[in-house]
């Protein structure tokens, strides 16, 4: 089936919400494509990770403010975060770069995908027991990183496996998502332009690609904002029963196809 725009609000709303919630928006748009068969151009892709990301900035612009006028002020500890967050970038990019042609291939394996959001599922709510009290520091921004790297791979929940190792470090849970949050940014804005130099020709209309823009963003936004109430709550292993339960539901749906 073709993108049209209904398909495209849909699926931007599904990737708007799913993007910043630890339950894979790549691997819900995965399943969710199959079971439609929907054909998705490259370039409606990058449009809806961009409206996500625009929400992502919008809704943390106060805290991303206050880290830059700390930077042009050289403020010890702005420098230190802005420093942790290259490291993330840095050992993101090193797995990524590397295992882009593996992850690449999992995106036509919708069974696959659905056990590794069932495997995410179970990191939450290994995650969700940690009693995290401590803070950030350079090696564990690395291994943040490394997490944020494997989650490439559709299934696998970036937010949810960057948070989860940071709980696991000893980070506390709000400082863990905002990090979270922050790395995912520019991680998303480089995947973001690399799929656009790669793309080729043009599947999508203006009104489809808006749509469904504007349908990531509000969904997106709004996504943040339930998240970090559900994660104030102390209740991050919701999350991980839901993961175990959708994606055991989608592998048997494809299994039964």
């Amino acid at each position: 089936m073709e993108l049209n725009i209904v398909s495209a609000v849909f699926l931007g709303l599904v990737q708007g919400f799913t993007e910043w919630l630890p339950i894979s928006s790549s691997g819900h748009l995965v399943v969710v494509q199959s079971l439609l068969g929907i054909d998705v151009p490259p370039e409606f892709d990058i449009a809806i990770m961009a409206g996500t990301t625009l929400a992502l900035v919008i809704y943390f612009r106060e805290r991303i403010l206050a880290l830059m006028r700390g930077l042009l002020e050289q403020k010890r500890e702005s420098v230190d975060y802005f420093i942790m967050i290259a490291l993330a970038g840095i050992f993101t990019a090193i797995i990524g770069f590397s295992g882009k042609k593996f992850f690449k291939g999992l995106f036509g394996e919708p069974v696959i995908v659905s056990l590794l959001i069932v495997v995410t599922g179970i990191f939450l709510l290994i995650a969700s027991r940690a009693k995290g009290s401590g803070k950030l520091n350079p090696k564990k921004a690395s291994l943040i990183g490394i997490a944020q790297g494997i989650a490439v791979a559709p299934g696998i929940s970036r937010s949810g496996s960057t948070i989860g190792t940071a709980m696991l470090l000893g980070v506390k849970p709000k400082d863990a998502a905002v990090f979270s949050f922050l790395i995912g940014a520019p991680a998303m804005a480089i995947a973001s332009t690399i799929e656009f130099l790669g793309a080729e020709g043009a599947g999508a209309g203006f009104p489809e690609l808006a749509a469904g823009t504007a349908a990531a963003f509000i969904a997106g936004y709004i996504g943040i904002g339930f998240f970090m109430k559900i994660l104030e709550q102390g209740k991050l292993k919701w999350f991980g029963y839901y993961c175990i339960l959708a994606g055991l539901a989608f592998a048997s749906l494809f299994a039964l196809k």
